[in-house]
Formats: structure tokens, C-alpha cells, sequence
């Protein structure tokens, strides 16, 4: 099929709904930095290369759909993290965001901590070598193997989430004749203006235990009397995908003023305060996230100030960053499939993934940013919505973008920001293979998480 060959979609110039869609960029071939990893750029023939390789040439190699992770991006993003809040402050990698062996040895070459969620993040952690004293154990429902293999290890903190883990991480931490750091989690009503699945601090959700009512007094006065705890803080975190820190603001007042009480209770004034993360990144030109330096100051003001007017010692913080370190890192490169124009709507653009490799615009309504990188054009701008190959109606990974209207099946398209939460929430449904992770560097490139194959689907199933 020729690059004209398919019937015309809609331009920029029609007329759609006012104030529905930004409007085209000036300029397709343009790559935003803020969007994109660091050593993300094109090359003279107009193709888009990251560590110095041209997609095309990833794409024959490891093929499609696939993600793509900028090592020395990563990198120096941890490092970033770390100088900004410096040695007298804690960072913690979270997990979730993405994880990996290759993930962890970069962690701790870089100097961060990690946290965990459950115990298979656990497992990675230690296999790769990230000491049991820089991880932190998170989640609302840990299971009594997971928390006995935590305390056995000597995880350096585990974050307790409810009145019934207070007791059940006391009693295996003395059972083992071990005596374990944590923090409690506490829930403190701020509600962060972010989706309401990733809204983590007001009261109606199940994470943490709630400062309304004196529940987070009384977790603490709890733990305080058990033997097999070394209660060491308080943990709050408000959410995802933040963009200012007023949330935090109110947050920090609310955590000191548990502070001040534990204080002028129990005569104990605990040397930790964890924020959390969920600081924002760039997933569209339009998104403007601050830097680490400028986060690490603000939080560190706020908590100073908050204490000093309690009259408490600072106490130590700790930040757990993941989406903000990982997320910017890494693009997803798909081959173009279907293109289907529906007359003065939008052409939907298929491509060879879809919901199995990005879950995240069909469950919290994402957006992203889209580009054609195996060429430049010079076409004119093509309303489009960029569609997986699943059988869903709700297979879409980004809803609404312009890309070129010369574009054709076999074209490259890449999704910059993918670096958090894609991979990690990866299915396989419909049986699809998860893509791999490859990371490159320096013109170098090696996969870190290999596809799956439909030997490892049939192994699983053992009928």
C-alpha cells in the first residue's frame, strides 16, 4: 500500500468540537524534550534515535512492539534524586513503577534505596543484589510468609498499613527474636487532584489508617508497646501523578501534628517522616513537572517550618520517587497496521500492542504523546487515535493525537513516558507476548526482560 493510498482522514483544518483537542503542532517531526528521554533525538535522514541507534535498526533487532529504556537517562535521574536531597535525607526507588535485576544493580550502583510491595519485588531485589537495610516493604495485605521473609532478611523498614499488621509483624518479628524498624502508614484526608484510582491519602480508599477519629494515634500508642517493633516514623502518601506540592503542604502539617502529639504522649519523638512519592512527569508537551531540586527544597521547607512551630527536631525524610525517575526514561516503538479514516471524525491508527502493553489510558483515562519515527514527513497533520489490536472497544493507547496524514501500514510510532507502570501492569490478554525491555547506552543496546514466547504461555498451562 503506498503512502497515499488509503482514503484521507480528517485535517486540522475541519472543524471539531471547540476546545475538544489542542491544536496540531507546528511541526510533526518535532520531538518535545519534556516528553521524551534525554538522549531521544533525530538524525539528518529524519529518524528517530535514543543512545545514538536508529528505531529502524531496534526494531529489525528486537522487533515490535517493544520498550525502549534510556540507561544513562535513568541514571542520571537517580542522581538527580539523590544531590537534591542529599545525605541527610532518604530516597526510596519505588518498585512498582518498573523493576527489574538490571533495574536494581543500577539502584544501587546510583546510590538509592528501594521499596517493595510484595514479595516477588522482594525477591528481584535481593537476587540482584540491593542490601536487605536499603528496602523498604510496603502493601496493604501482606502475607505472613512475606512479612517472616522480610524480618528473616532484615529488610531495613516495613510500612505497616492496618491495626491487624501492627500485631502480626510484632509477634513473627519476636518469634524470630528480631526486633524490626517500621513506619505507619497513615491516611491523612488531603485529596490530591489526580484520578480517584491513584488518590491514595483521603479516607475512603484502602490504603493507610486514618488520622480522623485518633486511629493513627492509637495504631501508634499500640506498636509503641510491642516488643518486636522499633517504631522509627510516619508514612503518608496522597497520590499520583502530582504536579505541585500544596497537597503536600497540608499533608507535612497534619504528620507533625500527629508528631506533636506522639511527643507530648508518650515523650518519644520518632526521627522519620516518609511523603511518599507521586511526583508528576510529562506525558504530553502540555504537563509541566518540577525538577527534583526545586521538589527536595519545597518539602524540606515545609517540613522544617511545620516543626519548628511544633517545636520538634526535624525529623529525617524519606521520598520515594519511581514513576518520576523511570517514567521519562523509556518510549514503546510499535509497527504500524491498520489505518482507518472515519469521515469528519478522526482515523484510528492499529497498532501491533494496544491495552496488553499500555493498560493505563483504558483504566485512569491516560494521555500520552505520539510521534512517526522511522522518517520525517512533511504531510499535513491527521487527527488520530492510536488503537491496540485487542478486542476491546476500550484498546486505546493514545485517545487523541495528530500525526501525519501520509502515514502508512509498516510506518514506526513511538509513546514517549512509558517507562513507569506499562511493563509493570503488562498482561496477557487476548494471549499476547509481553514486549521486551531493552536498554540502550552509548550505542549499545541489550534486553534487560526478554518477550515472552508462546512456549512460556503453554508452560503455564498445564491442562
Amino acid at each position: 500500500m503506498s503512502r497515499s493510498a488509503h482514503p484521507a482522514g480528517p485535517r486540522h483544518a475541519d472543524v471539531y468540537p471547540e476546545g475538544h483537542y489542542s491544536a496540531p503542532p507546528a511541526d510533526l517531526n518535532g520531538l518535545d524534550e519534556k516528553v521524551w528521554a534525554k538522549t531521544v533525538t533525530r538524525n539528518d535522514a529524519g529518524v528517530t534515535t535514543v543512545g545514538g541507534i536508529e528505531v529502524t535498526r531496534l526494531a529489525e533487532e528486537f522487533g515490535t512492539p517493544a520498550y525502549f529504556l534510556d540507561e544513562a537517562d535513568f541514571r542520571a535521574r537517580c542522581r538527580a534524586w539523590a544531590d537534591a536531597f542529599g545525605k541527610d535525607a532518604d530516597v526510596f526507588y519505588a518498585g512498582k513503577a518498573f523493576l527489574s535485576r538490571a533495574v536494581v544493580k543500577w539502584l544501587h550502583e546510583e546510590g538509592l534505596n528501594l521499596d517493595v510491595c510484595s514479595g516477588g519485588e522482594l525477591t528481584t531485589a535481593l537476587d540482584a543484589g540491593m542490601p536487605a537495610d536499603r528496602i523498604a516493604f510496603h502493601g496493604n495485605n501482606k502475607s505472613p510468609e512475606e512479612i517472616e521473609r522480610a524480618v528473616r532478611v532484615g529488610v531495613g523498614r516495613i510500612v505497616l498499613d492496618s491495626f491487624q499488621e501492627i500485631v502480626r509483624v510484632a509477634h513473627i518479628a519476636q518469634s524470630l527474636g528480631k526486633r524490626q524498624r517500621v513506619q505507619i502508614r497513615v491516611t491523612v484526608g488531603v485529596e490530591a487532584h489526580t484520578h480517584e484510582f491513584i488518590a491514595t491519602a483521603h479516607e475512603d480508599q484502602k490504603f493507610g489508617i486514618p488520622l480522623a477519629g485518633g486511629q493513627a494515634a492509637e495504631a501508634v500508642r499500640r506498636a509503641l508497646q510491642l516488643d518486636g517493633l522499633e517504631v522509627i516514623g510516619i508514612h503518608s502518601h496522597i497520590g499520583s501523578q502530582i504536579f505541585d506540592t500544596s497537597g503536600f503542604e497540608v499533608a507535612a502539617h497534619r504528620v507533625v501534628g500527629l508528631l506533636k502529639q506522639i511527643r507530648d504522649e508518650h515523650g518519644v519523638e520518632l526521627p522519620e517522616i516518609d511523603l511518599g512519592g507521586g511526583l508528576g512527569i510529562a506525558y504530553t508537551p502540555d504537563d509541566d513537572p518540577r525538577e527534583p531540586h526545586d521538589i527536595a527544597k519545597a518539602l524540606n521547607e515545609i517540613v522544617t517550618r511545620e516543626c519548628e512551630a511544633a517545636r520538634l527536631r526535624t525529623p529525617r525524610i524519606s521520598v520515594e520517587p519511581g514513576r518520576a525517575i523511570v517514567g521519562p526514561t523509556a518510549f514503546t516503538l510499535y509497527e504500524v497496521g491498520t489505518i482507518k479514516p472515519l469521515e469528519g471524525l478522526r482515523t484510528y491508527v492499529s497498532v501491533d500492542g494496544g491495552m496488553s502493553d499500555n493498560i493505563r489510558t483504558a483504566l485512569y483515562d491516560a494521555e500520552y504523546s505520539v510521534a512517526l519515527v522511522s522518517r520525517r514527513s512533511d504531510a499535513e497533520p491527521m487527527l488520530s487515535r492510536v488503537v491496540g489490536k485487542h478486542c476491546e472497544s476500550g484498546d486505546i493507547v493514545v485517545k487523541d493525537a495528530f500525526l501525519p496524514a501520509d502515514l502508512a501500514p509498516g510506518d514506526l510510532i513511538a509513546v514517549p513516558a512509558t517507562g513507569a507502570y506499562c511493563r509493570s501492569m503488562a498482561s496477557n490478554y487476548n494471549h499476547a507476548l509481553r514486549p521486551p525491555v531493552v536498554a540502550v547506552a552509548d550505542g549499545e543496546a541489550r534486553v534487560i526482560v526478554r518477550r515472552e514466547t508462546e512456549e512460556d504461555l503453554l508452560r503455564l498451562d498445564v491442562g
